[in-house]
């Protein structure tokens, strides 16, 4: 084939791409002097189009002449790469809808730019649908990326991949492949041999929580232990500031309340000089609840963290974690014997989550059934818990259910109702993996 012809194959190759791309058909790129059939010749490589035909074929796309000719575009793969820098400082700040838009933007010219743009710019989409609650479509993103073969084992890209699937498949609450897909990662990181960096560490720092979530605190304890091992001798300001946090909530799941405020606050030391506003929001959530958990508590304290912490995450945090954000501060108010902006709060919560059979609601309903009580609203009290229950029933058994299934139980002791609460704490016992030795036959409070 000689030099003429290859490059009117060329050229009609990527015309038939960037077509595509553009989810145009070839009679939208005909004209008077261009008909669909000679389009059709020149994207098969079969006619070599004149400098007039694809100077006009060129604006109808939105690229240049160079582009189409050679490949080459100089000028707008530079302004696309500008564009995914900034994409990439807006999902930093936690401008995710701005974010998901531009990255979207950058792939939809992906014919004209590097590969290796192509897929920082998937990436960034998959991480700003995740940031946004769209989970399946971020798990479908994320994915491809994983599986494709020019994903390499071990590298920042990859590690990154896994820990944002992992998170993904916790939020979605399938915790059997969340800590699957770390505990194959890290067994993967160990076979290389590689030596520990920042986002191996945060992967595993993310497969301690999905270790939490999941009820099973030994592993996660084991595995927070080391993490801080290597976190304190070669992790950098990021990876510490997780494993800490990470551990912290391990600690409080143990009931170690104590160990759980220090490691709580090696964490906001080093967030201190950072001005990721997520990140701010989320550890000061975290460090409030801590308060409020302690003996004595602050319950003061606590509700300025919370309220500093719901403030930031409506600018910047999911629907999820508004949610458990007024949940907190429901619970805050209560303690500062705040009855009506209790019910206020946790019915916030409810209405953020739309009354799905979630754990977050039924923590909500929880707490909204306390207000209700404290506020003298008995039977309403008593709807609300029983709602909160049945619920919890629709989700799968789990040690983390087990402990929702405990504050239910010690609800309906408050109440007074005795039979209730036996109810809840047999269930409680059966999440958690310690069934009684024979099935009861009573079924109190319809559990």
């Amino acid at each position: 084939m000689d030099s003429t012809a290859e490059a009117g194959e060329g050229t009609g190759r990527r015309l038939r791409e960037l077509r595509r791309a553009r989810g145009l058909k070839q009679q939208d790129l005909a004209s008077d002097d261009v008909s669909v059939s000679y389009i059709s010749l020149i994207e098969s490589g079969k006619r070599t189009p004149s400098a007039a035909v694809v100077a006009l074929l060129a604006e109808r796309l939105g690229c240049s002449t160079g582009y189409l000719l050679t490949g080459q575009d100089g000028a707008r793969t530079r302004e696309l790469e500008l564009k995914a820098a900034f994409a990439d400082l807006s999902l930093h700040s936690g401008a995710h809808g701005e974010a998901l838009q531009a990255f979207s933007e950058v792939l939809a010219s992906a014919p004209v730019l590097p590969e290796a743009t192509v897929r920082r710019a998937r990436l960034g989409q998959a991480l700003a649908l995740e940031q946004l609650g769209r989970l399946e479509a971020a798990v479908q993103a994320l994915t491809g990326l994983y599986e494709d073969p020019e994903c390499v084992a071990g590298s920042a890209e990859w590690s990154q991949l896994a820990t944002a699937l992992c998170r993904c498949h916790q939020a979605l609450g399938d915790q059997v492949l969340s800590v699957e897909i770390g505990e194959r990662a890290l067994r993967r990181l160990d076979q290389l041999g590689l030596e520990a960096t920042d986002d191996h560490i945060r992967l595993g720092a993310v497969l301690v929580d999905c270790y939490r979530t999941r009820g099973d605190l030994a592993k996660a304890r084991l595995v927070a232990d080391r993490l801080i091992r290597f976190a304190d001798d070669r992790g950098g300001r990021t990876a510490q500031l997780e494993t800490y946090w990470n551990a912290a909530l391990v600690a409080q799941s143990q009931g170690q309340i104590g160990e759980a405020l220090a490691l709580a606050e090696r964490a906001r030391a080093l967030l201190a000089e950072s001005d990721h506003v997520r990140q701010h929001a989320l550890l000061s959530g975290v460090h409030g609840t801590l308060l409020l958990c302690s003996d004595p508590g602050d319950p003061e304290r606590a509700h300025q963290l919370l309220e500093r912490s719901h403030t930031q995450l409506v600018e910047v945090g999911t629907v999820d974690e508004q949610a458990s954000a007024q949940t907190a501060l429901a619970l805050a108010s209560l303690r500062r014997d705040r009855v009506a902006e209790a019910q206020q709060h946790a019915s916030k919560a409810l209405g953020l989550l739309r009354g799905e059979p979630r754990r977050e609601s039924v923590e909500a309903r929880t707490v909204l059934a306390q207000a209700q009580s404290a506020a003298g609203e008995s039977e309403q009290a008593q709807e609300t818990l029983r709602a909160a229950a049945q619920q919890l029933r629709q989700l799968p058994p789990a040690r983390s259910s087990a402990a929702v299934w405990r504050r239910i139980g010690d609800t309906w002791q408050q109440f007074g109702d005795a039979a209730e609460a036996t109810a809840a704490y047999q269930q409680a016992l059966n999440d958690a993996g310690l069934p009684g030795l024979f099935p009861s036959t009573d079924r109190a409070g319809a559990y």
